[in-house]
């Protein structure tokens, strides 16, 4: 079906076209009015004639009967009402769209999308959380529009921390057992041996030797290495499934998947003339980057003692993305600090014709998650809060509010629920906020049934299922007619109609928080509607049209919070 945004916006699109060819109507939802057209101004101001003149030129030339009515309002704004065929057309039209109006792509993309990407033989911490929650969210979102989505856990198994920690374990036993750490026992290890780096300099000149050994495929090196690394992607899958993440160990590509590439990176970079040596370290200088004093900044490939930088295995990853993954688009959902990083890999990659204009490269960034003293979220200690506790804490949050609530299922449907519960506080929370602000971590708000929440919305919809429940036989929308006769069934229906218009422009703009908006919006305008709209209660065509409205809005809610990667359970 046509979502009734894009059937408005046809009609008043050909009749500014009248106008002016290409002209944009400018047609957003108001207060005042279900849309209003706000693009007469700038035309007529091109045009040199008066808004309101242009304004009925555009009405005459406008084909909106049985679509809605219009009003000139102010110097020249165009508001709309739906006219109630169109709403009666569209709601029908709904009923039986399992997109609920979404159109899927025509022509679908590969969209290549780098998030999460922890360190290997560490912990996940909160500073973790929002990468992989966004670039979950934004998979999800693609997936749902119609698109190829690959994605990329880019984990850090390579360079000078993890030759680090080999050489650790070495000079702990030439036989230690790798095999049998637990990562707990790793991550302890981990800051034995960076506190070791710090401190003694042989042992990091060893370190830095150890990295070239790992690249150069020594094998005892690659033993210690691979069992670390086996180790440790079994621990980042268990947070995933905690979490909910649509992540595995097939997406797991690191910065070891690109090791036999880097060489050609250097070779082609010095073959096109890119290449200039500056301390002993070969580098690229793309213009417009430069330090504070001015001085050309330069993206170090390849390090002094012949190791390779990040930027080497950044580039190898841009050329495979393009050459072999065929991605139209590739995303990178990483903390602001990689900007600069970030932006120099994108333009010497675009120099040396790895990344062609056709391809979108975006660095998709967020803001920190906060403590409730506005501060970095940290623990009591003061060490950086390790997500697999954060959970745990959230699921024991979500169960207590379930046994205030009294509810009736037993111990294992109540623990589930609250798993659920749990994973819906945190996404929610996170998505929910513009992804480039920063936002406080506030279990106690976070896990609230009322609001702005995860939780609110999961209610939502299980207050909705109830009612089918209730019912007590199975309902069937067939013939179904929408009178809408009071307010409160028209603005519900106005949103329901909403969604593909709010679903797009969250995706268009890379924002999931635009999304969450909406929904919590439905979920409001939801409220209004059984305040005032008896359902069960009611009788002969109205019910019928609010068991209709009740459907469309459950399936709603459940398709906006799956798209987000929160479930949404059927009781609570």
């Amino acid at each position: 079906m046509t979502s009734t945004y894009d059937t408005l916006h046809q009609r008043l699109q050909a009749a500014f076209d009248a106008v002016e060819p290409g002209a944009d109507p400018v047609l957003r939802t108001s207060e005042r009015s279900d849309y209003q057209s706000n693009g007469v101004m700038a035309l007529a101001k091109r045009a040199g004639r008066a808004p309101r003149e242009v304004a009925a030129e555009i009405v005459r030339h406008a084909d909106l009967d049985g679509i809605a009515t219009v009003e000139i309002a102010g110097p020249g704004f165009l508001n709309l009402t739906l006219a109630p065929t169109l709403l009666q057309h569209q709601l029908s039209a709904l009923l039986d769209d399992d997109r609920l109006g979404q159109v899927a792509a025509t022509t679908p993309k590969t969209v290549v999308i780098d998030y999460s990407a922890p360190n290997v033989a560490k912990e996940m911490h909160v500073g973790n959380l929002r990468s992989t929650v966004i670039g979950d969210a934004l998979a999800r979102m693609y997936r749902f529009a119609g698109h190829e989505v690959i994605a990329r856990n880019h984990v850090g198994d390579w360079g000078t921390p993890f030759a680090m920690l080999i050489e650790h374990l070495v000079d702990e036993s030439s036989d230690h057992g790798a095999k049998e750490l637990s990562i707990k026992d790793l991550d302890g290890f981990y800051k034995a041996a960076r506190v070791k780096f710090d401190a003694d300099e042989s042992f990091k000149d060893r370190s830095r030797r150890r990295v070239v050994a790992l690249q150069s495929g020594d094998p005892d090196t690659l033993r210690l290495w691979r069992a670390i690394v086996d180790q440790s992607i079994d621990y980042l899958n268990l947070v995933y499934v905690d979490l909910g993440i649509a992540l595995d160990a097939k997406d797991v590509v690191g910065e070891s998947h690109y090791n036999d590439m880097l060489a050609g990176v250097v070779a082609d970079l010095d073959h096109a003339g890119l290449l200039v040596e500056s301390g002993g370290a070969r580098c690229v200088f793309p213009p417009g980057f430069t330090n504070r004093d001015g001085d050309p900044l330069p993206l170090i490939v390849q390090k002094s003692d012949e190791g390779f930088g990040y930027a080497a295995s950044d580039l190898a990853a841009v050329r495979d993305r393009v050459d072999h993954l065929h991605a139209d688009e590739i995303l990178y959902v990483v903390g602001v600090p990689q900007a600069q990083h970030l932006e120099m890999v994108y333009a010497v990659a675009r120099m040396a014709g790895w990344l062609p204009d056709r391809v979108r490269c975006e660095h998709v960034t967020f803001g920190n998650v906060l403590g409730t003293d506005r501060k970095m979220f940290k623990s009591r200690s003061g060490e950086t809060v390790k997500l697999a506790s954060l959970l745990s804490e959230a699921v024991e949050r979500a169960d207590a509010a379930l046994r205030e609530r009294n509810t009736d299922l037993d111990d294992t449907a109540r623990m589930a629920l609250a798993v659920q519960i749990s994973r819906a506080a945190i996404k929610y929370a996170d998505l929910s906020t513009d992804r480039q602000h920063d936002y406080v971590f506030d279990l106690d708000r976070m896990i609230a049934f009322e609001g702005d929440t995860g939780p609110y919305l999961q209610y939502a919809y299980a207050r909705l299922r109830s009612i089918f429940r209730r019912l007590g036989a199975p309902w069937s929308p067939q013939g179904v007619a929408f009178s809408l006769g009071t307010s409160q069934e028209r603005d519900l229906a106005l949103g329901l109609l909403a969604f593909p218009e709010a679903f797009d422009a969250a995706l268009v703009s890379l924002q999931p928080h635009r999304l969450c908006v909406y929904l919590f919006d439905l979920a409001q305008r939801l409220t209004a509607f059984y305040d005032a709209c008896p359902v069960l209660t009611s009788e002969g065509d109205v019910r019928e049209q609010r068991f209709a409205l009740c459907d469309l809005a459950a399936r709603t809610l459940a398709t906006g919070l799956s798209v987000l990667g929160i479930e949404a359970p059927e009781q609570m």
